[in-house]
């Protein structure tokens, strides 16, 4: 938790504020985590009353998660189980009562519902039923096997099925927290040399990731920008892990309009398109609340750590294109 809110794929403005708080804050929410992650899930078995309370602290755990990042929908996914554990006794209070009312309504209905209920269970139908319940039971404990195994070890693999049934899977959305962060910013330039030491090179400024020091941290959830989730995850790689990302700029290189959809700035707009685009990659932090950077209007504060991938002319990347069966970019 002292990176987390850093290091996350696309901070908010709260992220900010949290990421300076003290030490044992910190110390208390990883504790927090492992406690409703690895102990709340049990009080499903332990009756009604605490089968409520794991939804009412599995809902706030998430609503937190929430308003402390933009991970997109998976939070408000999984919400939606926890409601499971509220019955109508517990959601009652939430709705009008009295005559003609909701409840009222949602009760004679219940009522008419029970007049008409269908001949009582046979005795060999429950055998059935139950023969078939272990049965899945069975099935399920023998495939979850290596997944246990998988989650004990140092060498975890995650998002990933283990047989072809794919009923039991590992899933996570991060295997470990980074404590660094970095970020591949796009640059064009309409010099002719981009080796020349006067060439302006400008920025690409994308929907939600940083880039610009001075922009205030998105809010987007529960909305997915995925092309600034990937450039995220590419900040970690190299771009031959990644070949998208020269796609893309193939794309910059000829002013796609559907490429540059997805950006929130163009620098050539309405202009030619540039004659190169590169990649530079840079490590940002945030900036101190109420520090000489944040007086700047400063959010970020980055650092150049050299090139991500070099400067691509069009006619550089003919070649790259025609050998992976690319549409060839022409400009517009």
């Amino acid at each position: 938790m002292d990176f987390h809110y850093e290091t996350q794929p696309v901070p908010n403005p709260v992220a900010y504020f949290l990421h300076r708080s003290p030490w044992w804050f910190h110390r208390f929410e990883t504790l927090s985590n492992h406690f409703l992650e690895l102990v709340v899930p049990f009080f499903i078995f332990l009756g009604r009353r605490m089968c409520i309370v794991h939804g009412a602290l599995q809902v706030l755990f998430q609503v937190v998660l929430i308003i402390s990042g933009n991970l997109s929908f998976l939070n408000w996914l999984t919400i939606v189980p926890s409601l499971a554990c509220f019955d109508d006794a517990t959601l009652g209070a939430l709705f009008p009562s009295g005559p003609g009312r909701l409840k009222d309504q949602v009760l004679k209905i219940q009522e008419e519902e029970t007049r008409g209920a269908s001949a009582p269970r046979t005795r060999a139908g429950s055998v059935a039923r139950g023969t078939v319940n272990l049965a899945l039971g069975i099935l399920v404990a023998w495939l979850s096997i290596p997944v246990v195994l998988n989650l004990l070890s140092p060498r975890q693999v995650m998002n990933s099925s283990f047989n072809p049934l794919r009923i039991v899977n590992t899933y996570g959305a991060f295997g470990s927290i980074t404590r660094e962060r970095t970020e591949v910013i796009l640059q064009g330039t309409a010099s002719a040399n981009a080796s020349a030491p006067d060439s302006a090179w400008e920025d690409y400024e994308f929907k939600c990731k940083p880039g610009d020091p001075r922009r205030r941290p998105c809010l987007i959830s529960p909305y997915h920008h995925r092309l600034d989730w990937l450039m995220w995850f590419a900040a970690f790689q190299t771009y031959e892990h990644n070949e998208w990302i020269i796609h893309l700029a193939g794309k910059l290189l000829a002013n796609d309009a559907q490429a540059l959809s997805l950006l929130a700035r163009n620098p050539f707009e309405g202009r030619d398109p540039p004659r190169w685009v590169r990649g530079e990659h840079y490590r940002y932090k945030f900036s101190r609340p109420g520090g000489r950077h944040a007086a700047e209007g400063k959010w970020w504060i980055r650092r150049r750590l050299g090139p991500y991938f070099p400067p691509l002319s069009r006619q550089d990347l003919r070649g790259y294109f025609t050998s992976r069966q690319w549409p060839y970019p022409e400009p517009e």
